[in-house]
């Protein structure tokens, strides 16, 4: 929950946000007190904020307030003058419309909440509030293992009983084990191949089917198989892996009618479904198959749990609710996976979108690469960029002076994304102003970043390339606090351009005395910019890393291979298929024939 209360204060750009949980009082009247406070606990000495989530609990609704010091129609705030500023909060709802809580968040200042802000709101509440949900799960489940655990002690004492008693027991107790498992192991799952891979090792290892799968029912009814590599046998997920929900499958028949579908032996998939499935199972050497609906809470079904055996296979009731538990649980692990991925593919696309084609420069070569994070919830804030300056232009040999940039916001999640865009759009307007040096470029865009508040911070490299007599380029560039730009230049080493001065920072004051660095660029000469996802790896020392860079560059520089196949060299060997941070790479190379 402080987790969730940290990310609301940040994706709200807010001063304050709690999550706080329900409970009931003398007489079973219903209350609300708070678990997490983030950046401090709620206490007695804020009793304004603990009223603000009352109303919010007894209200039942969304509650969004632009000014508190306005606000005809909220409770009765005590301690002002601390109450002023701007205040939303909504409610946590559990199954069967129960109430959990309130996710709430308070700004000193007067706001306009917009309708993006209530979306992210609710957002995140529907998150908290699964995870509020399976949390209670967890708790009733290790209960039930507890009372099982007393009844077995109890059972050996008594003398006399039978064996199958106690057999009994040990089974009701094994699964109240896997029930506790499945609560906490689903409970900390993110992606859809983690949760059916999850869910297969739940159910293989107790019920011992010979297979377990997933179906998922997209928004247009048709039903896919969740495809687990590591499983066999295959042949279910490679012969249909789509079909729609009115198909005669037990899977479908399980997410159409919202119910347990049972098939215990051969002759029942014979009578009650058609050849092709029969076919199918035969295949598969698989006799007898339950299926059990995922229950969603803004749809009836979002597919379905199934479990099948090689031999003929009755389920008694015990292991239907064990089923039907785990399918409850899984559900809500799917919902918050589908719920994370759309986030994360929509972050991805926008940075992505922002991220345009290299422009055509005559004399120079250019070449950029953009990967993000192996991780599949980290989107972060690196970017590259190149535009032409209206300044300098060479007519006699049609060269234009080109502006590069390379940098890093601090973050990882969509606001760096978000903000990454602002800051490009911003450089590139400060360029327009004052094309003079980079380091006006970035003095102007940092004034901005204070007086608009836009809240940027990070690091990066801007560069301008002057063209200069001979089919040389004279490099002129600003470091602020990144990585150092790697210069190779044929049949040399390749050289670090350490030169750098201080990162950007909203709380530091901008100064106009930010360094410029030049370098004359000859013929043949590379530049690559980069950002430290690149070099910058757990338990790598960071000189090696650079060190095997600038021996692949100045290789690159002498043998003059595409621009494009060096940086993906580069990436593919110093960063790998499973890096860790969002990789970006911008290469330019000075023509070797001369323009006259």
């Amino acid at each position: 929950m402080d987790r969730f209360a940290r990310l609301a204060a940040r994706v709200l750009a807010t001063s304050e946000a709690v999550v706080a949980v329900t409970t009931r009082g003398p007489g079973g009247s219903l209350s609300v007190e708070p678990v997490e406070y983030w950046p401090a606990r709620l206490s007695t000495t804020e009793p304004a904020r603990a009223a603000l989530c009352r109303h919010v609990v007894h209200a039942g609704e969304l509650v969004m307030v632009d000014d508190l010091a306005a606000w005809d129609d909220g409770p009765d705030l005590v301690g002002a003058p601390a109450t002023g500023g701007a205040f939303a909060g909504v409610p946590l709802f559990g199954e069967k419309g129960v109430l959990l809580g309130v996710l709430a968040v308070y700004d000193g200042a007067v706001r306009s909440w917009d309708a993006g802000n209530q979306q992210d709101l609710e957002d995140l509440a529907d998150a908290a509030a699964a995870e509020l949900q399976l949390r209670a799960s967890a708790a009733r489940a290790h209960q039930e293992r507890l009372g099982a655990e007393l009844a077995q002690q109890e059972a050996e004492k008594a003398t006399g009983q039978a064996r199958q008693g106690v057999q009994d027991l040990r089974i009701r107790l094994g699964r109240s084990e896997l029930l506790l498992r499945a609560a906490e192991l689903l409970a900390n799952t993110s992606g859809l191949e983690e949760v059916r891979r999850t869910v297969s090792e739940l159910v293989s290892g107790d019920l011992k089917p010979a297979y377990v799968g997933l179906v998922l029912r997209g928004e247009d009814d048709m039903m896919r198989r969740s495809v687990d590599p590591g499983s066999t046998p295959v042949a279910l997920e490679e012969q249909v892996p789509l079909y729609a929900l009115t198909a005669s499958w037990p899977t479908a028949q399980a997410a159409r009618e919202n119910r347990v579908v049972s098939v215990p032996d051969r002759q029942s998939l014979i009578e009650g479904y058609d050849p092709q499935t029969v076919a199918v199972f035969d295949e598969m050497n698989l006799a007898s198959a339950v299926c059990v609906p995922l229950p969603g809470t803004r749809r009836p079904t979002l597919g379905t749990l199934v479990a099948a055996w090689d031999e003929p296979h009755e389920t008694d009731v015990h292991e239907r609710a064990v089923l039907t538990v785990i399918a409850g649980y899984t559900a809500l692990a799917v919902e918050r996976a589908l719920h994370l991925d759309e986030r994360i593919s929509v972050a991805r696309q926008l940075q992505q979108a922002m991220l345009t084609d290299l422009p055509e420069a005559a004399g120079l070569e250019l070449a950029a690469l953009y990967r993000p994070a192996a991780s599949e919830d980290m989107v972060g804030g690196d970017w590259y960029d190149a535009y032409p300056l209206l300044a300098g232009y060479d007519a006699e040999a049609g060269r234009q002076p080109l502006a590069v940039t390379v940098g890093d916001v601090t973050g990882h999640n969509m606001h760096a994304a978000t903000l990454m865009g602002q800051a490009r759009s911003m450089l590139r307007q400060a360029d327009i102003e004052r094309a003079n040096s980079p380091a006006e470029a970035i003095a102007s865009f940092e004034r901005a970043n204070r007086h608009l508040r836009t809240e940027i911070s990070g690091t990066l490299v801007h560069a301008h390339l002057l063209p200069r007599p001979h089919g040389t380029w004279l490099l002129r560039w600003t470091n602020a606090g990144h990585p150092p730009p790697l210069l190779a230049r044929p049949g040399h080493e390749a050289e670090l351009l350490t030169e750098h001065g201080r990162l950007i920072h909203p709380g530091i004051r901008p100064r106009a005395d930010r360094h410029v660095d030049e370098r004359l660029l000859e013929p043949g000469d590379v530049l690559l910019l980069y950002t430290d996802g690149l070099v910058e790896h757990r338990g790598v020392d960071l000189d090696d890393i650079l060190g095997q860079a600038a021996l692949l560059l100045s290789q690159a520089a002498t043998d003059n291979a595409p621009l494009d196949q060096v940086i993906a060299t580069l990436a593919d060997t110093l960063a790998g298929a499973r890096h860790g941070d969002d990789i970006v790479l911008l290469a330019l190379r000075v023509a070797r024939q001369r323009v006259r």
